[in-house]
């Protein structure tokens, strides 16, 4: 299950990185038209042209040499709180889960502990994932541990819009943002998207048990690490967007944290009153199925023994009718 979870969370940020730093690499081989291939062109006349003209439009409302990166800011927070119901209801799922995996740790434990021995035989493993996977249902967990990649999937395409309004317009692409030029890379905008993306990270920690946070802890430097990648690889009006949705995101777990997080152990405490935890798996279950194994070789040692004491008797009366 905690394999099944990182390769999936793995696999959609190479999946990002993938799709913004293939459209960066475009840009920068000199492609100023927009894109017109099925892929891109789509993403660009049904989200990135709609956001360039209401970016285009909040510019001109705000104004100044800072308005379009206010502008950029402002899309960015209008697109993340559409989003917001979505992601913190999955948020809410995911926390729900992490809580009920919290009390079936002891359980999990056992069987994690059992599966790294290694005289098992192939009977007892398939017993253990058998004993495993009635942990989950029967104490309605999920092997996914309640995370779905629908926010992400919502999030690319809008992404990569964003990057498309910017960078297919002149005026934004070439505005300045208090001194700093959004069409080219910039070291203090990608170091400010840096340290709110690894600050939302630490937040997510808080209030997480210890089990549970040694398994997170390389995942949470894993943001931090793809937007100091993204932030350097694409021009200032890109890495500031990025910023901002990072400044958004510790927002967003903040209220995960402070307010979701206390209200869902209360859930789970009063669910658990009323269905606890069901045992699958006890130390004595392990103890006699880790038996059976010392116990099969006396098994075979005492059929062979009286196989052998009947080939013994027959030979012995076939001598004697001889």
């Amino acid at each position: 299950m905690k394999k099944f979870r990182k390769y999936i969370g793995l696999a959609a940020l190479c999946f990002a990185v993938m799709l913004i730093v293939t459209a960066c690499a475009q840009n920068g081989k000199g492609v100023t038209k927009p894109p017109t291939d099925f892929f891109y062109g789509t993403i660009y006349n049904f989200i990135g042209k709609p956001l360039q003209n209401v970016m285009l439009y909040f510019s001109h409302v705000i104004g100044g040499a800072n308005g379009a990166g206010w502008a950029i800011i402002l899309m960015t927070f209008v697109v993340r709180m559409v989003l917001l119901p979505l992601m913190l209801n999955q948020q809410k799922k995911s926390t729900t889960q992490q809580e009920k995996m919290a009390r079936v740790q002891p359980q999990m434990k056992l069987i994690q502990e059992t599966m790294k021995r290694k005289d098992l035989t192939q009977d007892q493993q398939l017993t253990l994932g058998t004993w495993q996977r009635e942990l989950y249902s029967q104490n309605n967990l999920s092997l996914t541990g309640g995370m779905g990649c629908l926010p992400l999937i919502i999030q690319f395409p809008i992404m990569i819009g964003i990057y498309q309004a910017v960078m297919y317009s002149k005026p934004l692409a070439h505005s300045f943002f208090f001194g700093i030029s959004l069409s080219e890379r910039s070291i203090s905008v990608t170091i400010i998207a840096t340290i709110f993306a690894f600050l939302q990270g630490y937040i997510s920690l808080i209030g997480i048990p210890k089990e549970q946070k040694k398994q997170m802890q390389s995942m949470m430097l894993m943001n931090p690490l793809m937007t100091l990648f993204i932030s350097l690889s694409v021009s200032g009006s890109v890495a500031l967007y990025w910023a901002a949705g990072n400044i958004f995101s510790v927002i967003q777990q903040l209220i995960v944290t402070f307010i979701i997080m206390p209200k869902v152990k209360k859930e789970v405490d009063e669910e658990l009153k009323h269905e606890p935890i069901k045992a699958v798996v006890t130390q004595e279950k392990i103890d006699e199925l880790l038996n059976q194994s010392s116990a099969a070789p006396k098994v075979n040692k005492q059929t062979q023994e009286l196989h052998q004491n009947l080939r013994n008797r027959n030979k012995g009366k076939q001598h004697h009718k001889h």
